[in-house]
Parts: structure tokens; sequence; C-alpha cells
């Protein structure tokens, strides 16, 4: 089970563990401040409700969001006609095939797949008019050491910024639990050394509380972030019941403080999208308490 298949199954439990009226509760939520212009998005992989890309869309939108950030190879036509019968923005394509294609594999036949599949991401979001697609950049294992992950993401990566450039869309990194680009700082050169305007960041606010603090990584990171997902960790939970188990949690329950995270997110002078990859996403009624939460959180 990868990442987003566990926060698709945990976010259900815990959706399904709230007392009656909790979603009733979570109906309304205060307006975000006028200075804070942020657009409302959700991830593909957390809409868990059945049906074709054009009948999950319609859920999406009436759950009140604005956009949703695909998967890349989807079915071009059938997401472009999706998004414009429902009138959803695609900010953001999110790669396939980075985690089973690493870029720092050992083996230059998988990083050229894994080349090629960035390559049709960045086609993918031109298409969809996204501005950006997320990217693991690779792995650390016992076997990809920290200082080959380095090296050979990078001279993968810079092989498909040509195309980024031409395409006029940003590759996004994520903080993700790969074992690599483990502090701000650390994660800030990476970008910088490419020395290209078509590289940035996908800042995960969740996925950096199990060893950071996201306003943090926000402050330093600054206007490399071209995106935000926003998600919940619980540390309690990870101590308690073991590590995968800190998602298991709705938005607005963990251990992020959003006001603090609001407040770095405004300083840094980001207005751009606040991208929910939260389970709990199955059902109409779990779309519209992850989109109200995620307006109480930008209301923060």
């Amino acid at each position: 089970m990868n990442r987003r298949e566990f926060i698709r199954a945990g976010g259900a439990l815990a959706l399904a563990s709230l007392a009656p009226g909790a979603l009733a509760a979570e109906a309304t939520a205060p307006a975000q401040p006028a200075s804070r212009s942020l657009k409302k998005g959700i991830m593909w992989d957390t809409v868990g409700v059945k049906g074709s890309v054009l009948e999950r869309m319609k859920a999406v939108k009436e759950a009140g969001f604005d956009g949703v950030e695909m998967m890349s190879h989807m079915d071009q036509e059938e997401v472009l006609r999706a998004r414009d019968e429902t009138g959803l923005a695609i900010p953001s394509v999110c790669g396939r095939d980075h985690w089973k294609k690493p870029l720092s594999d050992p083996d230059p036949k998988v990083r050229t797949e894994g080349l090629e599949a960035l390559k049709q991401t960045l086609r993918d979001a031109k298409r969809y008019g996204a501005s950006s697609v997320l990217l693991v950049p690779g792995v650390v294992t016992k076997k990809i050491s920290y200082a080959d992950a380095y090296t050979r993401s990078q001279a993968e990566i810079r092989k498909a910024i040509p195309l980024a450039e031409e395409l006029g869309v940003k590759i996004a990194i994520e903080n993700v639990w790969n074992h690599f680009l483990l502090s701000p700082l650390e994660a800030a050169r990476y970008v910088d050394e490419f020395q290209s305007s078509a590289m940035g960041w996908h800042f995960d606010a969740g996925n950096i509380l199990n060893y950071g603090w996201p306003e943090q990584w926000i402050r330093i990171l600054g206007p490399r972030i071209q995106k935000l997902h926003i998600k919940e960790f619980s540390r309690k939970k990870r101590d308690d019941l073991g590590l995968w188990k800190g998602f298991d949690v709705l938005l607005l329950e963990g251990d992020n403080d959003w006001p603090a995270v609001m407040k770095a997110v405004d300083d840094m002078g980001y207005r751009g999208w606040a991208i929910t990859e939260q389970g709990g996403g199955g059902t109409p009624e779990g779309l519209r308490d992850l989109c109200r939460r995620l307006e109480k959180i930008l209301a923060s």
C-alpha cells in the first residue's frame, strides 16, 4: 500500500467515526481573509466517489472545490471534456510513475523510463492548462545512496528542463517520505542548483510533520513554492499506533498549527492553490466536509 492508498483508506475510517451531526457542523466556514486569495483544490487520487471522470469531477465541483490536481497518463480528451463541462481548473498534474520508476534508480533503463514519464506529465499539464507538475525526484534506500540519489536525479531532471521551459510548465519537487532532501535548506539548494525558472517546489504540510514544522519550511522555500498540499498528520497516532497511522486523522484534528502555517504563507506572498491530499473523499458528503475544513484552514 502506498501513501495515497493509505490516506484514502484511513480517511474513510476517520470520516465514518464522526459523531452524528459532525458533518453538518462543518457545513459553514468563515471566509478566508481578503488579502489571502487562495484557490481550493483536491488531489485526484483522493477523490474516492465512484463513476466516470466526469461524474467524479462533478462531485468535486458540487462539494465546493475550484480545481483538481490530476494524475498523469490519463485519457487527455476525457479529462478535458470533464474539465470544460464542470468548469473546474487543473492547476497541477501529479506524476504517475515517479515511485516505481525513480530517477535515482541504479538501472539506466529505469531512469530513462522515469524521465519519459516526467516528460509525459509535462505534456499532460500543458494540455490541461496546469502551471506545474508534481515530481518525487528519487528515493534513498539501502542500495541507493544519498549521494547517488542526488546526482542521478538532478542529471535526469536536467534532461527534462528544456521541455518544461518550452511548454511553460514548472517541475515542482514534493517533500515525501523518500529519505531524501530532509532539510529545507537542502531542498532550496537542490532547486537552485538547476539555475532554471522551470524548477520549483510542491510543498506538503502534512508530510513534514514527521520530522519538522511546515511553517519553517515555507519561510525558507519561499517563492520556490508553486503549490501547497494541505494535509494532516498526528504524531501521537504515529507513536501509539505506528508510523502510517499518523495520517489517519481528519483535517484540523492533527498536529498542524494552521494559523502559523497560513501566517508563513502570507509572509511569503503566496497567492496560488491550496490542494488537499487528505482521506475522506469517498462520498459526496465526505468531499463537502473536506472542502469546509479546507476553507476553515484558509481562514485561520
